[in-house]
């Protein structure tokens, strides 16, 4: 059986601050193909230099979006990205909500009401009476995690 190749500190750290690229094997660019310096597993190294292409040395969209294994439109929301932010544009950014958009501070206290006047009550039973009152649905465990205070509740706006 052949053993798997352990990975580098240099991808260890791309990967720790998500600037790890997807697809190094789609870019085909030859600066990344011949120099040793160009790494194609470095996400902002690829957009910066796909960048460049462009700007410096006049490449069509078509060809840089090509040569670096990406969509058109992508390398029109990187070139935007750049525009307005520089180089921290080019970094990736997480989707989604940024943290328990639900579980404002009214939720948790309701539950701490309905726990303190009847402690036998189980989480499920106070999910269902969330969902009663306030019409929201939570997960039973992000539930449970905000009770026991690993995270803070977010305050109402």
């Amino acid at each position: 059986m052949a053993q798997l190749k352990k990975p580098d500190r240099k991808t260890l750290e791309l990967k720790r601050t998500g600037t790890l690229n997807p697809r190094p094997g789609s870019v085909s660019d030859t600066l990344f193909k011949e120099n040793p310096f160009f790494d194609p597993k470095d996400l902002l190294q690829v957009r910066y230099e796909m960048l460049r292409r462009h700007s410096v040395e006049g490449l069509s969209i078509v060809d840089v979006a090509a040569k670096f294994g990406v969509s058109r439109p992508t390398v029109y929301q990187a070139q935007a990205a750049f525009q307005q932010a520089g180089l921290n544009g080019l970094l990736p950014r997480h989707r989604g909500p940024q943290e328990g958009h639900k579980l404002s501070t009214a939720i948790i206290d309701y539950v701490r009401t309905l726990r303190a006047a009847e402690p036998s009550l189980t989480t499920v039973a106070c999910i269902q009476a969330l969902r009663e009152r306030f019409g929201v649905t939570v997960h039973r465990r992000s539930l449970e995690r905000a009770l026991a205070g690993k995270k803070k509740p977010r305050n109402p706006t």
